[in-house]
Protein backbone atom coordinates (compact mmCIF):
# COMPACT_ATOMS: atom_id res chain seq x y z
CA UNK A 1 0.00 0.00 0.00
CA UNK A 2 1.15 3.53 -0.67
CA UNK A 3 -0.49 6.77 0.43
CA UNK A 4 -1.48 9.52 -1.95
CA UNK A 5 -3.36 12.80 -1.65
CA UNK A 6 -5.95 13.81 -4.24
CA UNK A 7 -7.97 16.99 -4.64
CA UNK A 8 -11.21 18.00 -6.34
CA UNK A 9 -12.46 15.97 -9.28
CA UNK A 10 -9.41 13.66 -9.08
CA UNK A 11 -10.47 12.75 -5.55
CA UNK A 12 -14.06 12.24 -6.71
CA UNK A 13 -12.92 9.83 -9.43
CA UNK A 14 -10.78 7.86 -6.94
CA UNK A 15 -13.47 7.58 -4.25
CA UNK A 16 -15.92 6.43 -6.92
CA UNK A 17 -13.51 3.66 -7.95
CA UNK A 18 -12.93 2.67 -4.31
CA UNK A 19 -16.62 2.48 -3.46
CA UNK A 20 -17.24 0.47 -6.61
CA UNK A 21 -14.74 -2.06 -5.25
CA UNK A 22 -16.58 -2.08 -1.92
CA UNK A 23 -19.96 -2.60 -3.55
CA UNK A 24 -18.64 -5.26 -5.94
CA UNK A 25 -17.26 -7.18 -2.96
CA UNK A 26 -20.46 -7.03 -0.88
CA UNK A 27 -24.05 -6.02 -1.80
CA UNK A 28 -24.64 -3.76 1.21
CA UNK A 29 -21.36 -3.34 3.19
CA UNK A 30 -20.18 0.09 4.26
CA UNK A 31 -22.00 3.34 4.87
CA UNK A 32 -21.53 4.96 1.49
CA UNK A 33 -22.21 4.63 -2.22
CA UNK A 34 -20.12 6.36 -4.88
CA UNK A 35 -23.24 8.40 -5.61
CA UNK A 36 -23.24 9.83 -2.07
CA UNK A 37 -20.01 11.70 -2.67
CA UNK A 38 -21.08 12.70 -6.17
CA UNK A 39 -24.33 14.11 -4.75
CA UNK A 40 -22.41 16.05 -2.09
CA UNK A 41 -20.31 17.58 -4.88
CA UNK A 42 -23.39 19.54 -6.04
CA UNK A 43 -22.45 22.55 -3.88
CA UNK A 44 -19.03 24.19 -3.41
CA UNK A 45 -17.43 23.30 -0.06
CA UNK A 46 -14.20 24.30 1.70
CA UNK A 47 -13.11 20.65 1.42
CA UNK A 48 -13.17 20.84 -2.41
CA UNK A 49 -9.50 21.86 -2.17
CA UNK A 50 -8.66 19.64 0.80
CA UNK A 51 -5.99 16.97 0.08
CA UNK A 52 -7.98 13.74 0.55
CA UNK A 53 -6.00 10.77 1.87
CA UNK A 54 -6.00 7.53 -0.17
CA UNK A 55 -4.17 4.21 -0.12
CA UNK A 56 -3.45 2.47 -3.42
CA UNK A 57 -2.51 -1.19 -3.83
CA UNK A 58 0.30 -2.64 -5.96
CA UNK A 59 -2.01 -2.63 -9.00
CA UNK A 60 -2.70 1.07 -8.63
CA UNK A 61 -6.26 0.60 -7.43
CA UNK A 62 -7.64 2.62 -4.50
CA UNK A 63 -7.90 0.29 -1.49
CA UNK A 64 -8.78 2.66 1.35
CA UNK A 65 -9.40 6.33 2.02
CA UNK A 66 -10.35 8.87 4.65
CA UNK A 67 -12.51 11.54 3.03
CA UNK A 68 -13.35 14.89 4.61
CA UNK A 69 -16.60 16.66 3.68
CA UNK A 70 -17.42 20.09 5.10
CA UNK A 71 -20.93 20.62 6.48
CA UNK A 72 -22.25 23.77 8.17
CA UNK A 73 -21.80 22.50 11.75
CA UNK A 74 -18.83 20.14 11.40
CA UNK A 75 -16.57 18.22 9.03
CA UNK A 76 -17.58 14.66 8.32
CA UNK A 77 -14.63 12.26 8.15
CA UNK A 78 -15.37 9.04 6.27
CA UNK A 79 -12.90 6.16 6.72
CA UNK A 80 -13.47 3.74 3.82
CA UNK A 81 -11.95 0.24 3.69
CA UNK A 82 -12.69 -2.89 1.69
CA UNK A 83 -15.04 -5.48 3.22
CA UNK A 84 -13.22 -8.00 5.39
CA UNK A 85 -10.43 -5.60 6.38
CA UNK A 86 -8.76 -6.45 9.69
CA UNK A 87 -9.46 -4.33 12.79
CA UNK A 88 -5.77 -3.39 12.86
CA UNK A 89 -5.95 -2.01 9.32
CA UNK A 90 -9.18 -0.12 10.08
CA UNK A 91 -7.55 1.38 13.18
CA UNK A 92 -4.51 2.43 11.12
CA UNK A 93 -6.70 4.10 8.50
CA UNK A 94 -8.64 5.98 11.19
CA UNK A 95 -5.47 7.03 13.00
CA UNK A 96 -3.81 8.33 9.84
CA UNK A 97 -7.00 10.09 8.77
CA UNK A 98 -7.38 11.86 12.10
CA UNK A 99 -3.72 12.88 12.13
CA UNK A 100 -4.02 14.25 8.59
CA UNK A 101 -7.19 16.17 9.44
CA UNK A 102 -5.54 17.68 12.52
CA UNK A 103 -2.47 18.61 10.53
CA UNK A 104 -4.66 20.45 8.03
CA UNK A 105 -6.41 22.35 10.80
CA UNK A 106 -9.76 20.57 10.71
CA UNK A 107 -11.65 20.52 13.99
CA UNK A 108 -15.21 19.55 14.99
CA UNK A 109 -14.87 16.14 13.34
CA UNK A 110 -17.81 13.75 13.03
CA UNK A 111 -17.66 10.10 11.90
CA UNK A 112 -20.64 7.99 10.85
CA UNK A 113 -20.76 4.59 12.55
CA UNK A 114 -22.90 1.47 12.19
CA UNK A 115 -24.66 1.22 15.55
CA UNK A 116 -24.49 -2.59 15.46
CA UNK A 117 -20.74 -2.69 14.70
CA UNK A 118 -19.16 -3.02 18.14
CA UNK A 119 -15.68 -3.41 16.67
CA UNK A 120 -15.91 -0.12 14.78
CA UNK A 121 -17.38 1.66 17.80
CA UNK A 122 -14.52 0.28 19.91
CA UNK A 123 -11.89 1.50 17.45
CA UNK A 124 -13.38 4.97 17.44
CA UNK A 125 -13.61 4.94 21.25
CA UNK A 126 -9.86 4.29 21.41
CA UNK A 127 -9.39 7.63 19.66
CA UNK A 128 -11.77 9.42 22.01
CA UNK A 129 -14.97 9.23 19.94
CA UNK A 130 -18.40 8.37 21.30
CA UNK A 131 -21.74 8.03 19.54
CA UNK A 132 -23.67 11.22 20.26
CA UNK A 133 -26.76 10.92 18.09
CA UNK A 134 -28.85 8.56 15.99
CA UNK A 135 -28.43 9.72 12.39
CA UNK A 136 -29.93 7.55 9.63
CA UNK A 137 -31.77 4.37 8.75
CA UNK A 138 -30.38 2.64 5.66
CA UNK A 139 -32.83 0.62 3.56
CA UNK A 140 -32.44 -1.56 0.47
CA UNK A 141 -34.67 -3.09 -2.18
CA UNK A 142 -34.12 -5.70 -4.87
CA UNK A 143 -35.38 -3.99 -8.00
CA UNK A 144 -37.52 -6.98 -8.89
CA UNK A 145 -39.59 -6.30 -5.76
CA UNK A 146 -40.62 -2.80 -6.85
CA UNK A 147 -44.34 -2.02 -7.04
CA UNK A 148 -46.17 -0.67 -10.10
CA UNK A 149 -45.94 3.03 -10.81
CA UNK A 150 -48.57 4.80 -8.73
CA UNK A 151 -51.13 7.12 -10.38
CA UNK A 152 -50.47 10.85 -10.63
CA UNK A 153 -53.00 13.53 -9.80
CA UNK A 154 -54.06 15.00 -13.21
CA UNK A 155 -53.26 18.51 -11.98
CA UNK A 156 -49.56 17.58 -12.18
CA UNK A 157 -47.13 16.21 -14.74
CA UNK A 158 -43.86 14.30 -14.43
CA UNK A 159 -40.80 15.46 -16.36
CA UNK A 160 -37.07 14.78 -16.48
CA UNK A 161 -34.30 17.34 -16.39
CA UNK A 162 -33.66 16.45 -20.02
CA UNK A 163 -37.11 17.89 -20.79
CA UNK A 164 -36.89 20.95 -18.52
CA UNK A 165 -33.33 22.00 -19.31
CA UNK A 166 -34.31 25.42 -20.60
CA UNK A 167 -35.41 26.58 -17.13
CA UNK A 168 -33.46 26.90 -13.87
CA UNK A 169 -32.83 23.58 -12.19
CA UNK A 170 -35.57 22.62 -9.72
CA UNK A 171 -33.01 22.15 -6.93
CA UNK A 172 -31.47 25.62 -7.27
CA UNK A 173 -33.44 26.95 -4.31
CA UNK A 174 -31.93 24.47 -1.87
CA UNK A 175 -28.61 23.66 -3.51
CA UNK A 176 -27.60 26.96 -5.07
CA UNK A 177 -27.03 28.36 -8.53
CA UNK A 178 -24.12 25.99 -9.25
CA UNK A 179 -26.10 22.79 -8.74
CA UNK A 180 -26.58 21.89 -12.41
CA UNK A 181 -22.99 22.66 -13.38
CA UNK A 182 -21.64 20.72 -10.41
CA UNK A 183 -23.88 17.71 -11.00
CA UNK A 184 -22.74 17.71 -14.63
CA UNK A 185 -19.14 17.30 -13.46
CA UNK A 186 -19.90 13.93 -11.89
CA UNK A 187 -19.74 10.62 -13.72
CA UNK A 188 -22.98 9.08 -12.44
CA UNK A 189 -25.47 11.93 -12.81
CA UNK A 190 -28.05 11.37 -15.54
CA UNK A 191 -30.55 14.01 -16.60
CA UNK A 192 -33.06 11.33 -17.60
CA UNK A 193 -33.04 10.04 -14.00
CA UNK A 194 -33.44 13.51 -12.49
CA UNK A 195 -37.22 13.62 -12.08
CA UNK A 196 -39.51 16.52 -11.19
CA UNK A 197 -43.27 16.86 -10.85
CA UNK A 198 -44.62 20.22 -12.07
CA UNK A 199 -47.90 21.79 -10.98
CA UNK A 200 -50.47 23.53 -13.19
CA UNK A 201 -48.28 26.63 -13.29
CA UNK A 202 -45.18 24.58 -14.23
CA UNK A 203 -43.62 25.12 -10.83
CA UNK A 204 -41.69 22.28 -9.12
CA UNK A 205 -43.93 20.44 -6.65
CA UNK A 206 -41.83 17.33 -5.97
CA UNK A 207 -38.62 15.77 -7.20
CA UNK A 208 -36.25 12.85 -6.85
CA UNK A 209 -32.78 12.13 -8.15
CA UNK A 210 -31.98 8.52 -9.04
CA UNK A 211 -28.30 7.57 -9.26
CA UNK A 212 -27.38 4.41 -11.17
CA UNK A 213 -23.93 2.85 -11.23
CA UNK A 214 -23.69 0.56 -14.30
CA UNK A 215 -20.52 -1.08 -12.95
CA UNK A 216 -22.09 -2.42 -9.73
CA UNK A 217 -25.74 -2.39 -10.89
CA UNK A 218 -26.47 -0.49 -7.67
CA UNK A 219 -28.65 2.60 -7.38
CA UNK A 220 -29.13 5.32 -4.80
CA UNK A 221 -32.14 7.61 -4.40
CA UNK A 222 -30.96 11.01 -3.14
CA UNK A 223 -32.66 13.42 -2.67
CA UNK A 224 -36.42 13.00 -2.43
CA UNK A 225 -38.54 16.08 -1.74
CA UNK A 226 -42.17 17.22 -1.90
CA UNK A 227 -42.74 20.94 -1.40
CA UNK A 228 -44.94 21.77 1.58
CA UNK A 229 -48.03 23.04 -0.32
CA UNK A 230 -48.16 19.81 -2.34
CA UNK A 231 -47.75 17.18 0.35
CA UNK A 232 -50.24 14.38 1.02
CA UNK A 233 -51.20 14.13 -2.66
CA UNK A 234 -49.18 11.03 -3.55
CA UNK A 235 -46.52 12.99 -5.41
CA UNK A 236 -43.59 11.47 -3.53
CA UNK A 237 -44.87 7.96 -4.21
CA UNK A 238 -45.26 8.73 -7.90
CA UNK A 239 -41.74 10.16 -8.18
CA UNK A 240 -40.30 7.18 -6.31
CA UNK A 241 -42.15 4.43 -8.16
CA UNK A 242 -41.48 6.14 -11.51
CA UNK A 243 -37.79 6.40 -10.68
CA UNK A 244 -37.60 2.76 -9.62
CA UNK A 245 -39.16 1.74 -12.92
CA UNK A 246 -36.57 3.75 -14.83
CA UNK A 247 -33.76 2.28 -12.76
CA UNK A 248 -35.00 -1.21 -13.67
CA UNK A 249 -34.94 -0.24 -17.35
CA UNK A 250 -31.39 1.07 -16.93
CA UNK A 251 -30.25 -2.28 -15.49
CA UNK A 252 -30.18 -1.69 -11.73
CA UNK A 253 -30.38 -4.75 -9.48
CA UNK A 254 -30.45 -3.16 -6.00
CA UNK A 255 -31.56 0.24 -4.76
CA UNK A 256 -30.66 2.06 -1.56
CA UNK A 257 -32.46 4.90 0.19
CA UNK A 258 -31.68 6.49 3.56
CA UNK A 259 -33.85 8.49 5.92
CA UNK A 260 -33.60 10.12 9.33
CA UNK A 261 -35.11 8.05 12.18
CA UNK A 262 -37.59 10.76 13.17
CA UNK A 263 -38.85 11.28 9.60
CA UNK A 264 -41.90 9.08 9.98
CA UNK A 265 -43.47 10.13 6.67
CA UNK A 266 -40.36 9.03 4.77
CA UNK A 267 -40.23 5.76 6.71
CA UNK A 268 -43.86 4.99 5.85
CA UNK A 269 -43.40 5.80 2.18
CA UNK A 270 -40.19 3.86 1.66
CA UNK A 271 -41.24 0.74 3.57
CA UNK A 272 -44.66 0.71 1.91
CA UNK A 273 -42.94 0.73 -1.50
CA UNK A 274 -40.80 -2.25 -0.47
CA UNK A 275 -37.56 -0.92 1.01
CA UNK A 276 -36.33 -2.88 4.04
CA UNK A 277 -34.06 -1.55 6.80
CA UNK A 278 -30.54 -3.02 6.76
CA UNK A 279 -28.67 -0.90 9.30
CA UNK A 280 -28.99 2.08 11.58
CA UNK A 281 -26.16 4.57 11.75
CA UNK A 282 -25.15 7.15 14.32
CA UNK A 283 -22.65 9.96 14.52
CA UNK A 284 -19.56 9.73 16.69
CA UNK A 285 -17.79 12.85 17.93
CA UNK A 286 -14.70 13.32 20.03
CA UNK A 287 -15.48 14.10 23.67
Amino acid sequence: MHEQYLVGLEYLEAVTALLRRVRSAHPTAGHYEAADFQWWWRIPRPTDTFPQLFWFDESGRPAAAVVATAWPAATSLAPIVLPGSSPAWVAHVVERGLAHAAGEGLDRIEITVDLSDEAQIGILASFGFQVTRDETVETWMDIGDRPPVSPLDPRYRLATRRETGSRPHHMTGRSGADVEERLGQTSLYRRDLDLVILDEDDRPAAYGLFWFDPVTRTALVEPMRTEDPHQRRGLGRHVLTSGLDRLAEAGAERVKIVYEPDNHAAARLYTSVGFRPVRRCGVATRQ
